[in-house]
């Protein structure tokens, strides 16, 4: 993502990373389906190395190593991943842009995208998505979870931080299709409500593919 927007989403979470940090990295806690969702995947995935993109401080790929996981992390912001790096000192994190991921074709068992493309138009999805497929090997699986609808939110304002971030919605049924377009078969669909009190009130979809 080594364009203006990427540049601008790397400003936005760099002036924001160790508040984000603070707010959200024991969130999992009070989210009991995402952490069965990421067990499950866990539990398919014991045979091989797992990648996290936008992997923020570091709590979903602190959760996977818990499980045993081989797993490591990707943020295209740098202090976002010293925030990881600080805070999961049992994993390697990465500076990387998931559009071009410094690894080798085939070369991991699964990748992990929580809300790693909320920040994509869509029409960018599919490009994401190929990339995905790239690194991963035969019958892989990526793991996606992002914010389902319509709307697109700009946002001044982040854990008491000034920022510049917009965080866009995505339709299931169009971020499905993109998957199939990218050569996944869907295995796997989770809609849910929000947690009240533990995150922004919308509707949330996860999906999990294969290769």
């Amino acid at each position: 993502m080594s364009d203006p927007r990427g540049e601008a989403l790397r400003r936005g979470y760099d002036a924001i990373a160790g508040a984000y940090r603070e707010a959200l990295f024991d969130e999992l806690a009070g989210k009991p389906l995402d952490r069965a969702f990421l067990q499950a995947l866990a539990e398919r995935c014991s045979d091989g190395p797992m990648l996290e993109v936008g992997c923020g401080p570091g709590q979903v790929s602190r959760f996977l190593a818990s499980l045993g996981a081989a797993v490591e992390g990707v943020d295209l912001s740098p202090a976002m991943v010293a925030e990881a790096r600080r805070a999961v000192p049992g994993v390697a994190f990465t500076e990387a842009d998931f559009f071009a991921l410094p690894h080798t074709t085939g070369s991991v068992r699964a990748v992990v995208g929580f809300y790693a493309i909320v920040h994509l138009d869509p029409a960018d999805v599919p490009r994401a998505l190929a990339e995905f497929a790239r690194v991963l090997a035969p019958g892989g699986l990526l793991a996606l979870a992002f914010h389902a609808g319509d709307q697109r939110v700009h946002v001044d304002e982040l854990f008491g931080r000034p920022t510049s971030l917009d965080f866009i919605w995505h339709h299931p049924s169009a971020v499905i299709a993109a998957l199939e377009g990218a050569g996944f078969t869907l295995e796997a669909r989770l809609d849910r409500a929000p947690y009240p009190e533990v995150e922004h009130p919308s509707q949330r979809c996860y999906l999990l593919a294969r290769r």
